[in-house]
């Protein structure tokens, strides 16, 4: 019979969609592996994570809570480097969460959007630009029209509701109340031993430590003979990435390339795109 054993979930990298660290439908899908997986015995979510986008944040915390839910077995989270905002957001599905003591954490807030007015820069240059459209903020956001008062106040309610929904599973998973949350919830990140003494960690100790407390509390063993079972997301590349890597102008191209991402993400940011983030965009 085989020994039970612990399933390792590597978080990594800005939370989103998909990019060359983590894959959302990736991460939905190990968590349905492990889950069916009569051999396993706990979770253990390794968190590597400047934060990011608020679907994908909420979407894995709820599938993590869907495993407790269905198979009963426990969670740990263990923050390496960095676990802020959407990372912290995900830990809090945990039952424990450790962090390495060189970790920052926290970043607890929401960035709901950003307008850019080029309007005077236009107007400087003599360039002129109009939207037809119906609906008066329909094209807000746009950097060729000034925001408006009632704009500001529409990304600030959004915001506000993202906010009183991160707080509120910080405050109900960590047992912390929602006063002294909303306190420590100011955007700012904290060092481990910081989070530690106001709760939102339970221990400040090193991965092999943190691997033995898991073995200990699931298994009543601390020198379980078995390793963790790693689920880690591998970026396949495309064939032109490829042929451009390994080109002389792979390196120049790459640049252009991570460039134009940054700029595609800037430009859409100030629509409905909401971020758990530590500063990423």
């Amino acid at each position: 019979m085989a020994k039970k054993t612990v399933a390792k979930l590597v978080i990594d990298g800005v939370i989103e969609e998909k990019n060359e660290t983590y894959c959302q439908k990736w991460i939905l899908e190990q968590l349905e592996v492990i889950t069916k997986d009569k051999n396993n015995g706990a979770l253990l979510l390794f968190i590597n994570s400047p934060g990011g986008a608020v679907y994908e944040s909420d979407g894995v915390f709820e599938a993590v809570l869907k495993y407790k839910n269905e198979t009963k077995r426990p969670v740990y989270a263990y923050f390496a480097s960095l676990a802020a905002s959407g990372g912290y957001y995900i830990g809090c599905a945990a039952d424990k969460i450790f962090a390495n003591r060189n970790c920052l954490t926290g970043s607890i807030g929401v960035i709901a959007g950003r307008f850019v007015d080029l309007t005077e820069l236009m107007k400087k240059h003599g360039i002129k630009a109009e939207t037809v459209h119906a609906g008066r903020n329909k094209i807000m956001g746009s950097f060729t029209e000034p925001v408006t008062e009632e704009q500001r106040k529409i990304m600030q309610s959004i915001a506000d509701e993202c906010y009183e929904q991160f707080t509120g599973i910080v405050s109900a998973s960590r047992g912390i109340e929602i006063e002294k949350v909303r306190e420590l919830a100011d955007g700012r990140i904290y060092t481990a031993a910081q989070a530690k003494k106001n709760g939102l960690v339970d221990e400040v100790l090193n991965f092999d430590d943190a691997k033995k407390l898991v073995y200990e509390e699931v298994f009543g063993d601390r020198d379980y003979k078995q390793d963790l079972k790693e689920y880690k997301y591998k970026h396949k590349p495309s064939l032109l990435k490829k042929l451009l890597k390994e080109s002389s102008w792979g390196g120049s191209l790459g640049k252009l390339d991570a460039l134009t991402e940054i700029a595609v993400k800037s430009a859409r940011l100030p629509f409905p795109a909401f971020y758990y983030d530590s500063g990423r965009f």
